[in-house]
């Protein structure tokens, strides 16, 4: 006798159900987020998965850009506004309307950098590496608000300071001066932890967004300078331009982010890492096992912080010492803008082109593949060591053109917003759904440590000189 075999799972979802059930259980999964029951289960595929929604307007693609931008542009005005902290620390007393140059650097002008790279580079690096395994223990709108406010208050009293006369407590100024970047750089790291922990679990494009946003922030900053250069501004109100920037950036970030956290799109992702059985019943949410992660996405891991390496070793601290070819030429292109306009616009638009060509390519997709990649990317080292920057005791000079120079520029920031972008789309494919923010999160930290590394290695580099 013939038989029939119903062959359709019993909660597939069929083109003819209502849509429902997929309100339903967003708005059930929405109420129990902050009140998740963890239930340790080694099932890794949920019993259904509901259509995803549409991104209305594209408004939280354009969002991700907009907090990809605002992670890293503060800062990047913060160190941009590099004059005015020579005012501030100049010798005194002197002419309150000259500007630093023309005299020999006070001890305050001499450690400041120094002393901001530390302050920078230790908490930031510290909080990118403890933040994947603190992060699911604090509610993710207190992690984004609390850090965006934390940035907001942070930079409106750097904003203040500019208005105030510190010329009578200068000493006191500078070390309030390294709190604010030490607190300012924790809270970026621990908003870009966060930042990078939620886009992992959305489309690549996203992914690339956010990516694109943060090299999108160095090309503002350098477009900033380099208008400020044009209008003949003061360090004061440059840097008051720059920080009133990074305000109005910060709040808009702000009020971007809570708009479309209230997104069904948004929601979609931010809850398809936890799986939802039966109404009235609680979510089960898979327990994490950090090496097992870090064992899945440890040669994309390696791989950004190489990048890194590499490139926070020769930029800026190398790229801004090289001098044009007809330096005496005394023309404003060789005086003014060559540095500004090579050293940091063009290679952050470059960066930001690399970065929006990964995601369109999203190539190459094996690891190592793109470990070796970026390795090859140590022929930088001596390009960009044998060309004309100046000072130098040691090494000589064998690249004097600057299209040379312009050409090295062009591959070396391409390569690594490629590369960059390349890791970041591939990482969060490698774990289960409900890893994805943690290994974004590990992912950040690798970026940071390279951050970190290339940062102290470009020491040394200019010693080599």
């Amino acid at each position: 006798m013939d038989t029939s075999t119903n062959t359709r799972p019993l909660l597939q979802q069929s083109e003819t159900d209502s849509d429902f059930e997929d309100d339903l259980q967003v708005d059930r999964c929405l109420e129990n987020l902050d009140n998740e029951v963890v239930v340790v289960t080694k099932d890794t595929k949920p019993l259904f998965k509901s259509r995803a929604p549409n991104d209305r307007y594209n408004a939280v693609y354009v969002t991700f850009y907009l907090l990809g931008t605002t992670v890293l542009l503060p800062w990047f005005f913060f160190i941009t506004a590099e004059e005015y902290w020579m005012y501030k620390f100049r010798k005194l007393p002197d002419n309150l309307t000259s500007i630093v140059g023309t005299e020999a650097k006070t001890d305050l002008q001499a450690s400041f950098n120094s002393y901001i790279s530390i302050a920078s580079t230790v908490p930031s690096t510290i909080f990118l590496i403890i933040n994947p395994m603190c992060s699911h223990r604090i509610p993710l709108k207190v992690r984004m608000v609390g850090s965006f406010v934390s940035l907001l208050v942070l930079f409106i009293v750097t904003t203040v300071f500019v208005e105030i006369n510190t010329d009578q407590w200068q000493d006191m100024f500078f070390l309030l001066t390294i709190g604010l970047v030490v607190l300012l750089n924790i809270a970026s790291a621990t908003l870009q932890s966060a930042l990078f922990g939620i886009v992992g679990r959305f489309p690549h494009r996203y992914i690339t967004a956010t990516v694109s946003g943060q090299a999108l922030g160095g090309v503002l900053a350098a477009l900033a300078e380099i208008v400020s250069l044009w209008v003949g501004a003061s360090p004061v109100r440059s840097a008051l331009v720059y920080f009133v920037m990074a305000d109005i950036f910060i709040l808009i970030a702000l009020f971007g982010y809570l708009l479309v956290s209230r997104a069904v799109f948004f929601k979609y992702y931010l809850i398809d890492s936890v799986n939802y059985g039966p109404v009235n019943e609680p979510p089960i949410v898979r327990q994490l096992n950090y090496g097992g992660i870090l064992k899945k996405i440890w040669v994309q891991g390696m791989s950004v912080w190489f990048c890194f390496v590499v490139t926070l070793s020769l930029y800026p601290a190398i790229t801004a010492l090289v001098n044009p070819q007809e330096q005496d030429s005394h023309s404003a292109w060789n005086e003014i803008y060559f540095v500004p306009v090579v050293a940091y616009l063009l290679l952050s638009i470059m960066d930001y082109l690399g970065r929006i060509f990964a995601g369109l390519l999203q190539w190459p997709k094996q690891g190592w593949l793109v470990a070796l990649l970026s390795l090859l990317r140590v022929s930088f080292f001596p390009l960009l060591l044998l060309c004309n920057a100046q000072p130098r005791h040691h090494l000589p000079v064998l690249i004097h053109s600057d299209y040379w120079f312009i050409l090295i520029v062009i591959v070396f920031g391409f390569t690594n917003g490629y590369l960059v972008n390349t890791t970041m789309i591939s990482a969060p494919k490698l774990v289960e759904a409900h890893e994805q923010e943690t290994a974004s999160s590990m992912m950040a930290a690798f970026l940071g440590v390279g951050l970190a590394c290339g940062s102290f290695l470009s020491l040394f580099l200019v010693k080599l000189l």
